[in-house]
């Protein structure tokens, strides 16, 4: 029961056994939990990506003892970052694509330092890249809807 409950969790409500991209699906649930139901609540969000963090490294690093080091399958870890993405940016659906698509190129790019953050043991390995990703993702999004304001105002 509990190795059910690990695994659940640990591959988001089993999106990480997508046979195609499974961290890019597997950060779907998050970005339409936080579309659909936060709807840019900052403070809910804000707890949201606490949680999820915490749960993430707890449950990925038991994942991992399941399902090996760093599995695709394990993508608990999209969800925090994808929330880390969204966090903070103005609620709109243009605007959490961005985010979304900003997420999802730096998590497979890698950039440092999530390149160094991977490479921590257990569940903080497979979570911190994905965290520094988020932040990068975040960062990334709020000067493109910057600049698009400032562009499209003249």
């Amino acid at each position: 029961m509990k190795n059910r409950l690990i695994k659940l969790v640990a591959t988001g409500v089993y999106s990480g056994y997508s046979p195609l991209v499974p961290g890019t699906v597997g950060s779907v649930p998050a970005w339409l939990i936080a579309f659909l139901f936060i709807r840019g609540n900052t403070p809910v969000l804000a707890v949201m990506t606490v949680i999820t963090l915490c749960v993430s490294v707890w449950s990925a690093g038991k994942a991992e003892q399941m399902l090996g080091h760093d599995a695709e399958k394990i993508v608990i870890d999209e969800w925090a970052g994808m929330f880390l993405a969204l966090l903070l940016v103005p609620y709109s659906f243009v605007n959490y694509v961005i985010a979304f698509l900003a997420f999802r190129g730096f998590d497979v790019l890698k950039i440092p330092p999530a390149a160094q953050a991977e490479k921590l043991r257990g569940g903080w390995g497979v979570t911190m890249d994905d965290v520094v990703a988020g932040i990068q993702a975040n960062v990334v999004t709020q000067l493109v809807i910057i600049a698009i304001a400032r562009f499209s105002t003249g």
